[in-house]
């Protein structure tokens, strides 16, 4: 039900625009995480539909936007001044409104960020 799509290799200090369209139903809460390498799934961003209230790991805010086109039920990820630690696989999730987890996963989209 979550296609995340638009990862991509770029050097350091570019951008790139991961988007994750959403079929089947809308979702109260979606986000963004990501995993590294040998590393645990770290959550980077997450957005409400109703009011576009976002919410931003410290390692990434002033870097990254969460935005949302509810009309095409599609969430973006706009990711600028990229680090090579930013490099991971970037996984959209989403939840209902009373769910206590995220409970639906993308296949995750890898973002490469060369030094």
């Amino acid at each position: 039900q979550l296609q995340a799509s638009g990862g991509g290799l770029v050097h350091s200090g570019g951008s790139l625009r991961p988007s994750c369209a959403a079929s089947g139903r809308t979702f109260s809460f979606m986000a963004w995480f990501r995993q590294a390498p040998g590393k645990e799934r770290q959550f980077v961003g997450d957005i409400t539909t109703g009011g576009g209230i976002t919410n931003y790991a410290d390692s990434v805010k002033g870097r990254f936007t969460i935005s949302r086109d509810n009309a095409k039920n599609t969430m973006y990820l706009q990711m600028n001044s990229l680090k090579p630690e930013d490099t991971a696989v970037y996984y959209c999730a989403a939840r209902r409104a009373y769910s206590a987890s995220y409970e639906y996963w993308g296949q995750g989209t890898q973002v490469t960020v060369s030094s």
